[in-house]
């Protein structure tokens, strides 16, 4: 598997390309940002946050009937479980997603115990585009940076500006077309500063250049 997810990535798709390029004209040096260095810890630290594609176990305990040894998340965010129907799982650190579940379950069993772990990771694919030597889309090693993503794309071109690197962001929720749009400066991210430094890409960014 490591050799499919090589830091250094390959093309994989021009039309998934394009809609990253309409994607960064939409969001323009107008557009509304948020800078890096801003945002909250829950968002800027390294847990594992789980993603459309993976596969998840999901133990009732003392509950076989309700637990499900291999749940993979849909394109929707979701997951199916025995009683619960459909539960929102994407974007959801595994602790988050027990907890959630267990709530939904008090209906059916008294202070229920649940666990949630990955048992498949989806690969951590991105896209990268704007003034950069190889824009495409890449696949990346999981806990990968905005970094690893320019090294991918063999770094800027001579017309880049350096200050004005962006992570365009879907939102995790069903239905949520909104689009998170998060600054960062090379010279924090070279220099390892904190929010930088700690945040991690996630399946679906668009690193974007101008």
């Amino acid at each position: 598997m490591s050799d499919q997810l090589a830091a250094s990535g390959r093309v994989l798709s021009r039309g998934v390309l394009a809609l990253a390029a309409v994607l960064s004209s939409a969001c323009g040096p107008t557009g509304r940002y948020i800078r890096a260095e801003d945002l909250p810890p829950a968002q800027a630290d390294a847990d594992y946050r789980v993603a459309r594609g993976d596969v998840l176990g999901v133990r009732v305990w003392n509950q076989e009937n309700m637990s499900v040894e291999q749940a993979r998340v849909r394109e929707d965010g979701r997951i199916s479980m025995p009683f619960l129907q459909d539960v929102n799982a994407a974007g959801q650190t595994p602790a988050e997603l027990a907890q959630r579940i267990q709530a939904q379950l008090k209906t059916y069993v008294v202070n229920p115990v649940v666990t949630v772990t990955v048992v498949e990771m989806q690969p951590l694919r991105v896209s990268v585009t704007g003034e950069v030597m190889r824009p495409g889309l890449y696949d990346l090693e999981r806990g990968a940076g905005v970094l690893s993503a320019l090294a991918a794309a063999g770094s800027f071109t001579e017309f880049a500006h350096r200050d004005r690197v962006f992570v365009l962001r879907h939102a995790a929720a069903p239905g949520d077309a909104a689009v998170t749009r998060i600054r960062f400066r090379y010279e924090a991210l070279i220099q390892a500063e904190r929010r930088s430094a700690a945040f991690r890409l996630q399946p679906g960014d668009v690193v974007v250049v101008e």
